[in-house]
């Protein structure tokens, strides 16, 4: 079987480019990348066409921050119903977060999380392992048992790591073995139990907040440990102006630091919180104005160089409660392309640069598959519809949890399929030029 694309516009995620072309995919994957009416398709072997005038046609979306759940919180989300999630978003890999229950911090969560997506059997999942056991920031995990198991990076996100010493051990252990670290920055001495950021808005709710220098104490001691080190960190949901201006220095520094964002951190500010809306809840807390133009110009500049998406699911029993009682995390896998797009015709980044944030740049700093199209390579592909306009329905996650700020919303900009492989795991009921 061969599956020939027709006439999509190509992003070229290296090179920063986009040409018109056609796409042959033989044994899951790409054969042939030539320009349309080059190829004459075999009389002799099925041939399956998708028409992609008029779309785009992208590396397949990676992102290397998400929270599955599984195991532990299956009712808030698990495996297949994320990688369904994500497929429907554009995603053809995903990297999941260590803080599960229990904590992944053993070969035996590891091996059992890759057998849960081989069942699923949708996109690819990539486990982070933990830092410190039980990421309680006390002793190291057995990187290299982890690494072995399938584990693609170690984090202790969802807490920090409060040890410097250790934090500094943990990123000269990673760099025996070859992992990245990601750091999840907060002092939690500063945070001090806070539910918002702290500013104006936090003060005339009553709501005890969370000041800016939370993360931004934490992103000057891991530069510092990368430096001293020598070895890369990568610094999870970037959400302050400080924290950009402290990364773009270190980067002209020539200290290897690299860095995330999420789509809610460029869209939305503290404001969303005035009505006590928890789906706007989460950690690091929503900013105010000036950090989200930061955040927007690191982007645009080069500082920051992956949106990820955060992906948080929760039920309503963690989320319809009083905001200082509910849960930290929104759900981000169906959202996020439109909300990038959103910069993209905004001018904040060219297509070829948005979308590279979300497919080479995340490849490259976990060392995994994908994140560029090239004759040779695994056919992982996004097909998008720039133009697809529509609400965000509660309905329409295929998430197992529908805690969104942006439920209501007006969006532009869709994936219409997806494929893993050579194969479609997700095709919009809209789209379906096949033959």
């Amino acid at each position: 079987m061969i599956t020939w694309i027709k006439g999509g516009e190509v992003i070229d995620t290296h090179s920063k480019t986009k040409k018109t072309l056609d796409i042959v995919i033989k044994k899951g994957k790409i054969e042939r990348l030539l320009p349309p009416g080059n190829y004459n398709p075999p009389k002799d072997i099925d041939v399956k066409t998708i028409d992609a005038s008029g779309m785009i046609v992208t590396p397949g979306l990676i992102d290397m921050h998400v929270h599955m759940r599984e195991p532990g919180e299956e009712y808030k989300e698990t495996i297949a119903t994320g990688s369904q999630s994500a497929a429907a978003g554009g995603f053809t890999a995903v990297a999941c977060m260590p803080n599960t229950n229990p904590i992944n911090d053993s070969r035996s969560v590891t091996e059992f999380i890759l057998e849960r997506a081989r069942k699923a059997n949708l996109i690819r999942v990539y486990p982070v392992a933990a830092i410190s056991m039980g990421s309680r920031s006390e002793s190291l995990t057995e990187f290299g048992d982890l690494k072995q198991a399938g584990a693609v990076a170690v984090s202790d996100d969802g807490r920090p790591v409060t040890s410097s010493e250790l934090m500094r051990r943990a990123i000269e252990y990673a760099r025996f073995f070859g992992l990245p670290v990601i750091s999840h920055c907060e002092d939690i001495d500063l945070s001090n139990r806070g539910v918002m950021h702290e500013g104006t808005i936090s003060t005339k709710l009553g709501l005890q907040g969370i000041p800016a220098a939370s993360e931004e104490i934490m992103v000057v001691r891991e530069i510092l440990l990368a430096k001293l080190t020598g070895y890369p960190v990568h610094i999870a949901h970037v959400s302050t102006e400080g924290s950009v201006k402290f990364i773009k220095q270190a980067k002209e520094e020539g200290i290897s630091v690299t860095s995330e964002t999420a789509p809610h951190y460029f869209s939305l500010d503290h404001r969303a919180v005035i009505d006590f809306d928890t789906n706007a809840k989460m950690y690091p807390p929503l900013r105010e104005p000036r950090d989200v133009k930061a955040i927007r110009r690191g982007l645009s500049q080069g500082v920051i160089d992956v949106i990820a998406t955060d992906h948080a699911p929760h039920s309503p029993i963690e989320k319809d409660v009083e905001f200082d009682k509910a849960a930290f995390g929104i759900i981000g896998l169906e959202t996020a392309l439109p909300l990038t797009l959103a910069l993209v015709r905004e001018g904040v980044m060219d297509l070829p640069e948005a979308i590279a944030k979300l497919s080479y740049n995340p490849a490259s700093i976990l060392s995994i598959k994908g994140g560029i199209i090239e004759e040779g390579k695994e056919a992982d592909l996004t097909i998008i519809d720039l133009n697809k306009e529509y609400v965000v329905e509660k309905e329409s996650f295929r998430s197992k949890s529908h805690n969104s700020p942006f439920v209501g919303v007006e969006m532009k900009g869709k994936a219409v399929l997806t494929m893993v492989g050579g194969g479609i795991v997700w095709e919009s009921d809209e789209f379906n030029p096949r033959s």
